[in-house]
């Protein structure tokens, strides 16, 4: 699995790093989306297929 954060689409919701805070944080800057983990172990893939269900904006997809 590998994850893409897209920081132009990220309207800050923050639902990723609520979600799965081991591979998503967000910016102290702005808010935005930060990938901790590109490529998570299996065992976080549930967590982060719904992390991407969550997302308001679209702004996180998986391969």
């Amino acid at each position: 699995m590998e994850i893409k954060a897209n920081t132009q689409l990220c309207i800050g919701a923050g639902m990723c790093a609520l979600t799965v805070p081991q591979v998503f944080d967000q910016s102290d800057d702005e808010g935005l989306v930060v990938l901790l983990e590109p490529n998570p172990s299996a065992d976080l893939e549930e967590a982060v297929r719904r992390a991407v269900n969550l997302c308001p904006s679209g702004a996180i997809s998986v391969d």
